[in-house]
């Protein structure tokens, strides 16, 4: 505001939670001024003009404006285009996170988000161990070379390509975007089930700011945990150039006893690690942003236990750690041209991870053994594309290209010294161009089209291996992955969409299930063709009730998956075609200005309808991990119990369905079916907060996931019993 008239007016104010432009609508009213969006980091007040026509007649006192019906568009960035949430033309989870309920929630990363959508599943191995699925797109629970189903980002930024989910911590996180899969065109590899996007808080380059939180907790028959974070928001050159800090620390109590090695608690896990953001306006025309993230997550023991036990309680001969290292770098720039903007994104990944088994009695001698895992994997990705059109006609077209390496060493024998077993390295390169476009086909009727030509080329062979270069086995590939989709607006609050989308993961080299040095054996591309009808009405930022429904269908062919063979080695085959089909949908209905009630849930129903014929078997053959139902109730509530002090808090119960942990004899074995709730509080003193949370209040013993060591899965007794119930008392504060 520059005129010193305007800034000496008083404003009515304005209480309660409103969108932006709603509050600044309420604040001004009678001042006779306006605000102006330049853009979202930038509004200006100014003098309230009024029409020419009227510029001769008596001007009456201003009265109080119509109270707007309007809120602002959602756009889903996660589309590469301006799309607003209610022109997609597909499934989408937009979660816009509340900084008190990120404070409180950041230090479970992933497993946090798993809680807020039923359709975002998991395994439960650990930590930076797992793998995610959404909507049922699940290949196996084990870790191996086959690409992730679920492609993750931070922002623009890739994280992921044929790695477990690394658990990036949530803290100064803004929203999370979910699009459910196939998202072949737009994201090309590791994304048939998905695109999970994180977006931070960007860089401030007026504000010095800093926030803190910190928490500790008490997990019932374990220990005792803690978390801290901290961001700092620095500007170096006022409105040009700024910096932004995240550190954070976590350490989750164990509680799983070892008796007969005299341990409690092994499964304390610990994480800590930093994000790194930095921005640069108009350098030669360009928003540049740059950065960093880093990792690191250790855990002292697995945090599965054996029935017949005692509870919570497992012996084995030997720890079975595990680490995970991860290295993110990036640049992005940013540049219009007219009404498009070009963004171009370069990223490098490193990932390490290492895995200790207890391999006692592989052999049926009864020696104690230890088996013991290290992956290395680095990811180059580079992407630039070209956008524009605005809300009504959106476009984009871009390039893509990624080389991807990852190096599998193993080794097997007695603690003191293990033998060296068979490892395979893997390299695979991609170069795609995309592009996608949405017109109107008639009035109420939208269109989009779009398609993805790639290249692939996957090059394998095992370690320490005397094949030649030239000789190394190899798998070329050129694909087409389309799109095509329908939204349709008839009138008032009501539309629909169709969706009909394509996308692939290729191939590559793995070791036999023999496990021989001299052994390997391709893995062939899978692909997956998914379609979708569904429903929006009403407005969740506006309306009392709104709701979301998609009925859905996939056909997946020649499906990859990483496994586990009878003397517990892993390895990597096609178990052959199946299909899923379902419904999911969300309710939100807006109580009264301070209780919102949500409902979300889904139904699968999954079928191996063409196994392989190493893995047909009699009887029911549904995909591995996928759920046949489940749901997530909450009740949300906001109140201001006096001036400047805010209760706010939530109550949830979720519920996981039934599912198998993999095809074959071996792998059958049932895992799901429990109800899980919890609740949590925050009292808001200005800048300052003080929050309670209680997760697992019933103290639910669910199996969340079955595999827990490779090595006794042929035993069928093995368990991974959920958190026990966890108490948490946090503070935080923003200056």
């Amino acid at each position: 505001m520059t005129d010193p008239d305007l800034a000496a007016r008083r404003s009515p104010g304005v209480r309660g939670n409103f969108p932006l432009r709603t509050a600044l609508d309420r604040a001004l009213r009678g001042t006779g001024t306006q605000a102006i969006f330049y853009d979202r980091n930038t509004v200006r007040i100014v003098r309230k003009r009024l029409p020419a026509k009227k510029a001769e007649k008596r001007v009456p006192p201003p009265a109080p404006p119509v109270e707007p019906d309007w809120a602002p568009e959602i756009v889903v960035t996660a589309s590469k285009q301006s799309i607003p949430i209610d022109s997609y033309p597909g499934s989408v989870k937009l979660v816009a996170l509340d900084p008190g309920w990120v404070a409180r929630n950041a230090a479970g990363g992933t497993a946090a988000i798993t809680k807020l959508l039923p359709s975002v599943g998991s395994t439960n191995l650990g930590s930076a161990r797992n793998k995610l699925f959404i909507r049922g797109i699940a290949d196996s629970s084990f870790n191996g070379p086959t690409q992730a189903t679920v492609g993750q980002y931070l922002g623009d930024v890739r994280l992921n390509y044929n790695a477990p989910d690394p658990n990036l911590n949530l803290y100064d996180m803004k929203r999370i975007e979910v699009l459910v899969g196939p998202q072949g065109t737009l994201y090309g590899a590791s994304s048939l089930g998905g695109i999970i996007r994180l977006v931070p808080n960007e860089p401030d380059t007026h504000t010095l700011s800093t926030t803190v939180s910190a928490g500790v907790s008490g997990t019932r028959f374990g220990g005792i945990g803690g978390d801290g974070a901290t961001m700092l928001n620095v500007p170096i050159a006022d409105g040009r150039v700024a910096v932004r800090f995240v550190v954070f620390a976590t350490r989750e109590a164990g509680y799983i006893d070892a008796p007969a090695r005299k341990r409690r608690n092994i499964n304390n896990t610990t994480s800590y690690g930093q994000r790194l953001a930095g921005r640069v306006e108009d350098l030669w025309g360009f928003s540049v942003d740059f950065g960093t993230a880093t990792h690191n997550t250790s855990t002292q023991d697995g945090q599965y236990t054996l029935r017949g036990d005692a509870p919570l309680t497992r012996d084995n001969a030997i720890a079975q750690p595990f680490r995970n290292t991860y290295y993110l770098t990036y640049l992005t720039a940013r540049r219009r041209l007219g009404r498009a903007e070009l963004v171009s994104t370069t990223s490098i990944v490193r990932h390490d991870l290492r895995t200790i088994f207890d391999a006692t009695g592989h052999d049926g001698s009864g020696a104690t053994a230890r088996y013991e895992e290290n992956n290395n994997i680095t990811l180059f990705n580079q992407e630039t594309r070209l956008s524009g059109g605005g809300g009504r006609f959106p476009w984009v077209v871009g390039i893509s290209s990624i080389y991807n390496i990852s190096a599998s060493s193993r080794s097997l024998g007695p603690p003191e010294a293990p033998a060296r077993i068979a490892g395979v390295v893997n390299r695979q390169a991609e170069a795609a161009i995309f592009g996608q476009l949405s017109r109107p086909l008639f009035r109420r009727l939208t269109g989009t089209i779009g398609g993805r030509v790639t290249f692939a080329r996957s090059v394998g062979n095992l370690l320490d291996s005397p094949v030649e270069k030239s000789k190394e086995p190899f798998i070329n590939e050129l694909r087409f992955s389309p799109t095509l989709a329908l939204d349709w607006h008839p009138s008032g609050k009501f539309s629909a969409f169709l969706r009909y989308q394509q996308g692939y993961r290729a191939g590559g080299l793995a070791v036999a299930p023999s496990g021989s040095a001299l052994e390997s054996r391709k893995f062939a591309t899978d692909d997956l063709i998914m379609s979708e009808f569904g429903i929006r009405l009403g407005n969740q930022e506006r309306d009392r009730l709104s709701v979301r429904a998609a009925l859905f269908y996939a056909d997946w062919n020649n499906i990859q998956a990483d496994l586990i063979d009878r003397s517990g080695l892993p390895y990597t085959a096609n178990i052959g075609s199946g299909r899923i089909y379902g419904l999911d949908g969300d309710i939100v209905w807006r109580a009264s200005p301070d209780l919102t009630i949500t409902a979300s849930a889904f139904l699968n129903n999954s079928e191996l309808y063409a196994p392989a014929p190493e893995y047909v078997a009699p009887g029911e053959r549904t995909l591995p991990n996928v759920a046949r139902n489940g749901a997530r109730a909450v009740a949300a509530w906001r109140h201001e119990i006096a001036s400047g002090i805010t209760l706010s808090g939530e109550a949830s119960l979720r519920h996981v369905g039934a599912s198998r942990l993999g095809v074959g004899p071996l792998l059958d074995i049932p895992q799901g079916n429990y109800s899980v709730g919890d609740v949590g509080s925050r009292l808001g003193f200005g800048r300052f907060g003080v929050s309670l949370d209680v997760t697992n209040l019933g103290d639910v013993r669910g199996n969340s996931f079955a595999f827990g060591n490779p090595f006794g899965l042929a035993q069928r007794n093995q368990m991974t019993p959920l958190r026990p119930r966890t108490i948490r008392l946090g503070l935080d504060a923003r200056f």
